[in-house]
């Protein structure tokens, strides 16, 4: 009986290099979009290609990696040329052929745009670079100055082709075009097809594979739909912000990768949050398993990808957050589409860096809404919020715990301490903001631990309401007369740490010794010049000879 072979799937099935295959393997790239499937196998036989997809649709990875599988690293020569509409595009382009060459010892990319150092493009040029991303513009300068050789050119790239014909490119594109090689591979992305785009690539494209990738058309009218614009907070504070903000039952953070899913998941949950991750490389069992927690309410975050999350219907999920916007649209359609299901309402927040706001308004095109924009709580509101939080948790306990033995420790705390219930109340509140919580497990010596740390903090919380609080007497006087220095590390609540950052730091022993010499210098210097001046004895006879004692003239 003849063995059977199982197709390959997902990447493996482009016939893409070893190499790239790990690469993709070790970025969490799990399966290839519809641009990347029709588009990779042609342009790796050589072909030409004419493509319509909306920008998000994974275009970049589509004519990518191609290009490093035909790149020949010992050469150092131009051997790809990618043109892109904007500066913001092309560094995206780079970046992006740098991520996927991480295997390839030697390749080299260079962005050539306008508005960046001319001299630093020079440098890089003369070393010899494999792939260059430019804008129009700036190119014709370096073909002009005739810095840059397109002689050598196995592939070129025109990347959102409407676009640069829409921003006026058109001519300059192909016044490059006319100087490139006659046997060259051309690559045409476009999201539409206007006529000059369509001669273009009569033109110079030799019986170009035409690939046209439909997109979806609308989302789920009860879902609300909001973006951040990344800035100053970066994104994990900002999440957090929101989680503690957000009235939320179940929520799904989606992210690129496989990696990202462990990392953003162990942050939440040091910040104290229930989370887990959800990816392609965790075996069927636990997968399963981690659904049912979120199901069943022991779980609340699910950061996940978009592979291991697809299908996934959770009545809880309330909320999606795209803490990695997609690149391809449709992925962000099956995203939010994990909440707002059987006419239920959901939420779907998109983090969006200033570099990738067209893709925003690429997703609002193919979605064909507006995406208002979020602006984060502010402090105040922060604060208002664990406020309530923190008295909903009070009051949970007084109604449901059994308080006897913390009654009595209150009791005796404030017969000892000669403070008020208010008092004891509020320093052991101030305790467990600092999450230094106990319980009454530990018996006489976790009684006596609760009472000394209680009456630390009574001193220091009750001080103001009466007379100050009487400092420690001292063994050493010359201890107790020497002025507090500031800690190293700032406490844990919001106020001591604003009264430690105002609190001024006592200077140095030799500190205060170069202070005293510099001081006593200025002095002198000051008492000097104060002391009248001395005249000067004239002496009449200056210039005279003088005659010795007693021989004086006649």
């Amino acid at each position: 009986m003849a063995p059977t072979t199982t197709p390959a799937t997902g990447f493996a099935a482009l016939s893409l290099p070893d190499f790239l295959m790990e690469t993709l393997s070790r970025v969490g790239y799990e399966s290839p979009t519809a641009i990347q499937q029709a588009t990779i196998p042609p342009l790796l036989a050589g072909r030409d290609i004419t493509g319509m997809a909306q920008t998000g649709t994974g275009k970049t990875a589509a004519f990518a990696l191609p290009i490093l599988a035909h790149i020949d690293v010992r050469k150092p020569v131009t051997q790809a040329l990618v043109l892109c509409p904007t500066r913001e595009l092309a560094i995206q382009v780079a970046e992006a052929f740098q991520t996927y060459s991480a295997g390839m010892r030697g390749f080299s990319v260079l962005p050539v745009y306008g508005g960046q150092d001319m001299g630093k493009q020079l440098q890089a040029l003369r070393r010899g670079v494999h792939v260059v991303v430019a804008t129009p513009g700036r190119l014709l300068d370096h073909l002009r100055r005739r810095s840059i050789n397109l002689s050598t050119l196995r592939t070129v790239v025109l990347d959102e082709a409407d676009e640069m014909l829409r921003m006026g490119f058109i001519d300059d594109v192909e016044a490059i075009l006319q100087q490139t090689p006659e046997k060259r591979q051309v690559a045409l992305f476009s999201a539409t097809m206007p006529a000059a785009i369509r001669k273009v690539a009569n033109k110079y494209l030799d019986n170009p594979e035409e690939v046209r990738i439909e997109t979806a058309a609308s989302t789920n009218d009860d879902i609300e739909q909001r973006y951040w614009l990344v800035q100053g907070t970066n994104k994990l504070d900002a999440l957090t912000r929101l989680l503690e903000v957000e009235e939320f039952d179940g929520m799904i953070v989606f992210v690129r990768t496989r990696n990202s899913t462990v990392e953003l998941a162990d942050k939440l949950s040091a910040r104290g949050f229930s989370a887990s991750p959800l990816n392609g490389d965790m075996n069927q069992s636990v997968r399963q398993r981690t659904v049912e927690q979120l199901k069943n309410g022991r779980l609340d975050i699910l950061v996940a990808t978009d592979v291991a999350a697809r299908g996934l219907d959770v009545d809880r999920i309330s909320h999606v957050v795209n803490y990695d916007i997609p690149h391809d649209n449709e992925a962000y359609v099956h995203r939010i589409g994990r909440t707002g299901r059987a006419g239920r309402s959901g939420k779907a927040i998109l983090f969006v860096a200033p570099r990738e706001q067209r893709l925003l308004q690429s997703i609002e095109r193919t979605t064909r809404r507006k995406i208002a924009r979020l602006e984060l709580p502010s402090r105040d509101e922060l604060m208002q919020r664990r406020g309530a939080a923190f008295r909903a948790e009070i009051g949970q306990v007084v109604q449901q715990e059994d308080l006897s033995f913390f009654h009595d420790l209150v009791a005796e705390l404030c017969r000892e301490q000669e403070c008020s219930v208010e008092d004891a109340a509020a320093a052991m509140a101030s305790l467990l903001q600092k999450k230094k919580a106990v319980t009454a497990a530990g018996g006489k010596a976790a009684s006596s631990s609760l009472k000394e740390r209680a009456g630390t903090a009574i001193k220091r919380t009750a001080a103001p309401r009466g007379k100050p609080a009487s400092k420690p007497a001292t063994a050493d006087p010359a201890a107790a007369s020497k002025p507090m220095r500031r800690p190293k590390v700032a406490p844990g609540s919001d106020e001591d740490r604003e009264q430690w950052s105002t609190q001024k730091p006592v200077k140095s022993k030799t500190g205060r010794k170069r202070k005293l010499k510099e001081r006593l210098a200025a002095d002198r210097k000051a008492a000097k010049t104060e002391q009248p001046r001395k005249k000067k004895r004239v002496d009449k006879d200056k210039g005279k000879r003088r005659k010795p004692a007693g021989q004086g003239g006649a």
